[in-house]
């Protein structure tokens, strides 16, 4: 044991715990790691204090943490993502004829790291660089909506963690969950003047190979002009899925 690198012992439980579809008890880790139970208990309870596990107390189970997935976003925030997405970004905006971006997940917000602008549309605030709060954004909820519900509950546990922008949005945990649950079943997120008065957005999931959400491909236009419908949005994130191995 005193040969293994802590830091090996650490990317083994974040691998393992990366595989599975939800929380572990510490038994399954420390068998599947080769660790002997007290060491697996230090080492997650480290990595908990550091945000890289969740610690699920009722269920005496852990998960990946909050920081765990801001480091795979970071991969996807990369220039390989932005590349990959600018051509099916370009086409849906040449297609629907309004603006459109490309959000990946940062704690509680989404940080836009592609815009594509079409002629003659206002500015808008999602420029690239600039970060709102999820849970008011439909990108946000796109990705949101993808998260296993214990990353959710980590990332939204009470209601102090809720920004209030405009009044509007859901300000608690269970408003948020009926909402990202509504997402889910329709296929996108939606938003309309959460962000910016007399705007609104609609917004697809971006994922990988296991269906974990990497970003949100999203529309934005005003509400005084056409609606756009959804199918063009979904069938792009689809498509830069499948670019990236999705």
């Amino acid at each position: 044991m005193s040969q293994v690198p802590a830091a090996t012992r650490t990317l083994r439980v974040l691998r393992f715990l990366a595989t599975q579809p939800g929380p572990v008890p510490l038994e399954r880790i420390a068998a599947a790691c080769s660790l002997p139970r007290s060491s697996a208990y230090h080492l997650l309870r480290a990595m908990a204090d550091e945000g890289f596990v969740t610690h699920l107390e009722d269920e005496r189970r852990f998960g990946l943490g909050v920081a765990a997935f801001e480091v795979g976003s970071g991969y996807a925030r990369q220039e390989p993502l932005a590349r990959l997405a600018r051509r099916p970004l370009a086409a849906l905006v040449d297609e629907l004829g309004q603006s459109a971006h490309l959000a990946v997940l940062h704690g509680r917000d989404v940080l836009y790291v592609l815009e594509e602008r079409a002629p003659g549309r206002p500015p808008l605030v999602t420029d690239v660089g600039v970060r709102l709060p999820a849970h008011l954004t439909a990108s946000g909820r796109a990705i949101l909506a993808g998260l296993p519900a214990a990353q959710v509950r980590a990332l939204y546990p009470d209601r102090t963690v809720f920004v209030d922008r405009r009044g509007l949005g859901p300000q608690s945990p269970t408003a948020l969950r009926a909402l990202l649950a509504d997402t889910r079943q329709r296929g996108h997120a939606t938003e309309e003047d959460e962000i910016t008065p007399g705007f609104a957005s609609v917004a697809a999931a971006v994922t990988d190979h296991t269906g974990h959400p990497l970003a949100a491909v999203a529309v934005t236009w005003a509400t005084d002009t056409p609606s756009v419908p959804a199918p063009p949005v979904t069938r792009t994130a689809r498509l830069i899925s499948a670019r990236l191995g999705g």
